[in-house]
């Protein structure tokens, strides 16, 4: 009897548990998958930047359980590198990859989201989106759009750029045909440059033949591999007009709402846990592509510093610019401000923290 009683308890707790697994098994298969389609302005020679929106996108892929995949491609694949913004405003993408400071025409508040010059660094402008009110204002910035921006990567300091001819003092930029995006080509213009924005697997072939005096792009990393070294003589730092350069990711707002919130949240800490890694490997890298430049094309190339001069004209430049930009619309108005009085409240920790270390250790 004992035995029968078990037989007919057990067959009821397994009865009951296939009557849970069926209730439950319905909305396992029911779940939705999504194919997302991302373009990005980067040329695939671009091993960091275009490797990161497919790291970007496998990550989203493991982490959501291939409910959400998301095909990339590279700048002019799928769409035009400077056409991606207008392509998911529009909704014929979900998603891109690029930098906001390319889309000035359209709004002068995104130039901010990117880099400012004589601004933050990567690590300051982080804590700006973050920690103060940065990444909202971003929002703020791209809602009228149907977008929903995101920061991706920052480069950290970039390099001057290549020139042609050396650079002596401010008038030596005057006529210059030179390639520099956002608001410190603006300053560039002012100091009576011709400014010229072509996508980066655009340089090389304008440099080479003349059509511009100079370029900047990233660092030794990226513009060995865009092959700028071979184009022009002239190396200059620091990157005064781009101290943080981040890029972004960015999705057709419909699109994102239409997301179960898991998934959202999937997108939303994908773009935050990118950010560490890309620093790292380009800080990594262009230590490394520094060495070679020096070592390899000694003779060929000259590493040069920005004479103290034409930093100081281009500082005083710069302070003019951005403050004019700030005023062109009411939300740049509100950015400038954000960004401004962050700045100074992380400055003066900057200087007792970062730069006394670095003082200290080159001492």
């Amino acid at each position: 009897m004992e035995r029968r009683r078990f037989i007919v308890k057990a067959g009821g707790v397994l009865v009951a548990a296939g009557a849970t697994a069926a209730v439950d098994a319905p909305n396992v298969i029911a779940q939705a998958k999504y194919q997302w389609r991302m373009a990005t302005s980067w040329t695939p020679a671009l091993d960091i930047l275009q490797g990161m929106a497919q790291r970007f996108a496998k990550q989203v892929d493991e982490m959501s359980g291939g409910r959400l995949k998301i095909q990339v491609y590279a700048a002019g694949e799928l769409i035009p590198a400077f056409g991606v913004f207008d392509a998911c405003s529009q909704g014929t993408l979900e998603t891109y990859n690029s930098a906001s400071y390319y889309w000035a025409g359209k709004e002068p508040a995104v130039q901010w989201f990117t880099t400012v010059p004589f601004g933050m660094d990567a690590q300051a402008q982080m804590a700006w989106y973050y920690e103060s009110d940065g990444l909202k204002l971003w929002e703020e910035t791209y809602a009228p759009f149907g977008l929903v921006p995101r920061p991706s990567g920052a480069t950290g300091i970039q390099m001057g750029g290549w020139f042609r001819k050396k650079i002596n003092s401010v008038a030596d930029l005057k006529g210059l045909k030179f390639r520099i995006p956002g608001l410190g080509g603006k300053v560039y213009a002012r100091a009576g440059t011709t400014v010229v924005l072509t996508p980066g697997g655009e340089i090389y072939t304008a440099l080479e033949r003349g059509v511009i005096d100079g370029s900047e792009w990233v660092g030794p990393h990226d513009d060995m591999k865009l092959g700028l070294h071979n184009a022009a003589k002239y190396y200059y730092y620091p990157g005064w007009h781009e101290p943080a350069t981040y890029g972004e990711f960015v999705f057709n707002k419909k699109a994102y709402d239409s997301l179960p919130i898991d998934l959202r949240h999937i997108l939303d800490y994908s773009t935050r846990a990118i950010h560490p890694a890309f620093l790292a490997e380009y800080d990594t890298k262009n230590a490394v592509g520094l060495q070679k430049l020096k070592t390899e094309y000694k003779g060929k190339i000259e590493i040069l510093q920005f004479p103290a001069a034409v930093i100081k004209e281009l500082r005083k430049l710069a302070q003019d610019v951005v403050k004019e930009e700030s005023e062109k619309s009411p939300i740049a108005k509100k950015v400038y401000a954000s960004f401004t009085k962050f700045q100074a409240q992380m400055s003066e920790w900057a200087v007792l923290a970062e730069d006394a270390y670095q003082r200290l250790i080159r001492a």
